[in-house]
């Protein structure tokens, strides 16, 4: 998932989406790997999945991840790099 921005309109993700290999789970880090740079954070497609389902279309659902949320300190965003993905899926099924 991502936007399309600039000119021409270049299909771009947030930088936040991605972590280093060995934080993919942040609840369960391993030991870093130089085989495994970079990759998508595991929880996002799960709580993309949930806002979809909520009615929200792409843009919203970036726009809410990255939205500061009274029931957080933070963003949503944030809360799942640090591994707190079932607490933002329960804030997003709210949304429903």
């Amino acid at each position: 998932m991502g936007t399309r921005r600039g000119d021409p309109r270049v299909f771009s993700i947030p930088a936040s989406f991605l972590v280093p290999g060995h934080l993919a789970n942040p609840a369960q880090p391993t030991q870093p790997d130089a085989h495994e740079p970079w990759t998508v954070l595991a929880s996002l497609q799960g709580t993309l999945t949930v806002l979809a389902d909520a009615g929200f279309s792409d843009e919203d659902a970036i726009e809410w991840l990255f939205t500061e949320q009274a029931a957080l300190p933070g963003t949503p965003i944030d809360a799942l790099r640090s591994g707190r993905k079932t607490e933002i899926r329960r804030l997003a099924a709210a949304e429903l």
